[in-house]
């Protein structure tokens, strides 16, 4: 018999790896899959109460308000809030920071920046949906945590992770040792080890992209979606276009089956779609350590120095081969480097 291995038992037997922490980020890691059950709950019961829709507010970033986008957020706050591991929090749903004023938290070690759900879009249709958190040790010394302790570079992260809520919910995460993934079990209500050791292969056939965007792209996308509709029976070409419109689903099938994911710049959106701070430093975090790659095109995502919460950056992640191959199409025809 195959022993079940828990989230919690798997980040207790792991906490040596962190000789500076006493606990405290084994705990986070804890509350923030508490509050990944409670909100995978409401998703799953959707469709059966007055939770769905869009609240009528827009947030931050200018995007339209889904019920399940407050509840999201409210639930990880809460969480984050009451544990006492973590003095601040940065959400894409709240314009600054979310200082957590209390006597236990002022003086905690560490930040989160967290995307609450990930794809909002997609819930009144019923596909998946996800949370990416990602974990740094603050750099201030004490006190209340500063908007400055966010602006560390993708590489300082200590922890990163997403949950994808689909036919199954899986937590997947990283501390910098490798990349694990747990899929929940309703009937104990634990999440369980499924994934260990997860690996991106090193090409795949798979590019994911919103193609009604085309006449937008720059031309080295434009030239490298060219590449992949192609036949060539060396490199296995064409590839096959899969686009959901939730990262962390189309970046969660590449992990596992490989391929690459591109959300690029375009004329609509000149420095680029997804937020550095909680979607591409820790989407980019996990994927590297599976041996994948992150870019923005051009340089690695894990190097941009963030100068603002909700910074925007173009994004090409997955197999390392796939990522590498659009980097050259972008380097040999697109003329204008986007600066990060």
């Amino acid at each position: 018999m195959t022993k079940v291995k828990t989230l919690g038992q798997f980040i207790i037997e792991k906490q040596a790896d962190f000789p500076y922490s006493k606990g405290e980020l084994s705990r986070l890691l804890r509350d923030i899959g508490i509050a990944s059950k409670i909100v995978n709950r409401e998703v799953n019961k959707a469709g059966l109460v007055n939770i769905l829709g869009e609240t009528g507010n827009t947030n931050v970033q200018g995007e339209y308000v889904k019920k399940l986008d407050i509840f999201a957020n409210e639930q990880f706050i809460a969480a984050l809030s009451s544990g006492g591991e973590c003095c601040a929090i940065a959400s894409e749903e709240n314009e600054d920071i979310i200082i957590i004023d209390n006597a236990v938290s002022q003086n905690a070690k560490y930040i989160v920046a967290i995307d609450p759900l990930d794809g909002s879009s997609n819930i009144d249709v019923n596909v998946s949906v996800g949370t990416i958190f990602s974990i740094y040790r603050r750099t201030s010394l004490s006190g209340p945590g500063t908007t400055e302790d966010f602006l560390q570079q993708g590489t300082e992260q200590v922890a990163a992770g997403y949950v994808i809520y689909g036919s199954s919910t899986m937590l997947v995460y990283t501390t910098g040792k490798g990349v694990n993934g747990f899929t929940l079990d309703p009937s104990i209500g634990e999440f369980c080890l499924s994934h260990p050791g997860m690996k991106i292969p090193k090409n795949g056939k798979t590019y994911s992209i919103n193609e009604g965007y085309y006449i937008h792209f720059p031309d080295g996308v434009k030239k490298f979606i060219k590449y992949c509709q192609d036949e060539d029976s060396k490199t296995n070409r064409p590839y096959s276009s899969r686009y959901i419109g939730s990262a962390v689903a189309d970046i969660h099938r590449n992990l596992i089956t490989g391929g690459v994911f591109i959300y690029p710049t375009t004329s609509l959106s000149p420095k680029g779609k997804l937020r550095l701070l909680y979607e591409c430093n820790p989407l980019s975090f996990i994927l590297e350590q599976a041996e994948g790659k992150a870019s923005d095109g051009f340089k690695r995502i894990l190097e941009i120095q963030p100068k603002s919460l909700h910074q925007r950056t173009p994004f090409f992640i997955g197999s390392a081969d796939m990522v590498e191959k659009a980097e050259d199409f972008m380097t040999k025809y697109s003329v204008v480097q986007v600066k990060g």
